[in-house]
C-alpha cells in the first residue's frame, strides 16, 4: 500500500492566524518541525512512525484527521490504531452526532452529519480530558449506522494510549468549537479521495443504511456535497495533505 503525500506550504500552519486569534491554551508542538518524508509516497508503516513523533516530549498527544465525506478518514485513523498497538487509541467525532430527538427539536433532521448537528463543545471536552487524565480510562462515544444513532462508551482511551487518532469532517476548520478543538491536535492531517470515488463510496454507504438508489443519491446531493464543500474550505489549515487512493485493503469506508 503507497499513500500519496503532498505536504502543505511552508509556514507555520501549526498555529494558524485569523482575526479572532490563537484560543488560548495551545498544546501543540512548536512551529517549523515538519518532517520530510523519504520519497513521494509514504506506507501505512511511514505515517504511523511520522505520527508517533507527535509523542516526543510529552505524556500524550492528538493527531487529527480531518476531510470531506468519503475520503476515507475513518478508514485511514482505525489502520493507524491498529498498527501501532496498545500505544495508541481511536477517538471519532462521529460520537459526537447529535441525537435524531435533538436534530428534530432544531430542525436538522434533512442535514444530519452537517456541521451544526455535531456536540462540538461536548468533542472540545472529552479532547482536553484526554490530554489531562492519562491515568484513568476515558470512555468514548461513536455513531451506531445500524441504529442510526450515537452510542455512549463504545470506545476507550487507556491509560497506556500516548497518541490518540481523532478524525471527522470539521477537524480544522475555522469555526467556533472547531478552532478551540484543533488546538488540542499535535497536527491535523488532510485526508482526501477524488469525487468520483467518494460519490461511490457515500451513495453506498446511505444504501446499506436502508435508503433506496433515489434516495441515496439525493441525500448525497443534498446533504454529503454541501458539507464537503465546507470542509474543503479547512484544507490550508491542515499540515498534511494525503490521498487515500491504494487504501481499499482496508475494507472499510469514512
Amino acid at each position: 500500500m503507497e499513500i500519496a503525500d503532498r505536504r502543505t506550504p511552508t509556514g507555520d500552519r501549526r498555529a494558524p492566524a485569523d482575526e479572532h486569534g490563537t484560543p488560548a491554551g495551545d498544546r501543540r508542538t512548536p512551529a517549523g518541525e515538519h518532517r520530510t518524508p523519504a520519497g513521494d509516497h509514504l506506507t501505512l508503516a511511514g505515517l504511523a512512525s511520522d505520527a508517533w513523533t507527535l509523542t516526543d516530549g510529552t505524556p500524550r498527544a492528538v493527531l487529527g484527521l480531518a476531510g470531506p465525506p468519503g475520503a476515507g478518514k475513518s478508514t485511514l485513523a482505525r489502520a493507524l490504531v491498529a498498527h501501532l498497538g496498545e500505544g495508541a487509541a481511536y477517538l471519532p467525532l462521529d460520537g459526537f452526532h447529535l441525537s435524531n430527538a435533538q436534530l428534530e427539536r432544531l430542525g436538522l433532521t434533512a442535514r444530519k452529519g452537517s456541521e451544526p448537528s455535531f456536540d462540538v463543545w461536548g468533542y472540545v471536552d472529552l479532547l482536553r480530558r484526554v490530554l489531562d487524565e492519562t491515568g484513568r480510562d476515558i470512555y468514548v462515544p461513536d455513531y451506531d449506522r445500524t441504529l442510526d444513532e450515537p452510542v455512549a462508551a463504545r470506545h476507550v482511551v487507556p491509560p497506556a494510549a500516548r497518541l490518540i487518532v481523532t478524525e471527522g469532517n470539521y477537524l480544522a476548520c475555522d469555526l467556533p468549537g472547531w478552532r478551540e478543538a484543533y488546538v488540542f491536535m499535535g497536527e491535523c492531517w488532510y485526508v482526501e479521495a477524488p469525487g468520483d470515488v467518494r460519490q461511490v463510496r457515500l451513495v453506498e454507504r446511505q444504501l446499506a443504511g436502508g435508503r433506496s438508489e433515489g434516495e441515496a443519491r439525493k441525500w448525497v446531493e443534498t446533504n454529503d456535497d454541501p458539507n464537503g464543500e465546507l470542509v474543503v474550505t479547512s484544507r490550508g489549515r491542515c499540515h498534511r495533505i494525503l490521498s487515500t487512493i491504494g487504501m481499499d485493503m482496508f475494507n472499510s469506508q469514512q
